[in-house]
């Protein structure tokens, strides 16, 4: 519960900074539909548009595949009745000598068809 509320937190105020970005004019609203330079690459291009111009957009559709994501984890993990489960002080405590076995075969002797 505490790292969900220190997400929260953390959330809050990156949404809070860029509303407050955007009413204090530094995200220009005339430079939105603005072309970009041409040496700007098409991903700096694409991160530019993101960050700026849909930036709650962005945030509100990772925010939406977070909570996907934890309710698909949330709704898969359950106790399966019947299944086997490990045992590590069992696998911790076997001995190389009760796994395998060593034989002498004889030479020449092999499998018979």
């Amino acid at each position: 519960a505490a790292i969900g509320a220190v997400f929260a937190v953390g959330l809050a105020a990156e949404i809070m900074l860029a509303f407050g970005a955007w009413s204090a004019g530094t995200i220009e609203l005339a430079r939105r539909g603005a072309p970009m330079p041409e040496t700007t690459s098409n991903i700096q291009a694409l991160g530019m548009v993101l960050y700026t111009r849909y930036l709650f957009v962005f945030e509100g559709a990772g925010l939406v595949l977070l909570v996907a994501m934890i309710g698909a984890i949330v709704l898969t993990h359950r106790d399966r009745t019947g299944s086997r489960k490990q045992n590590i002080s069992r696998q911790n405590a076997r001995r190389p000598q009760d796994a395998t076995r060593n034989t002498q075969p004889t030479v020449g002797a092999g499998v018979e068809l």
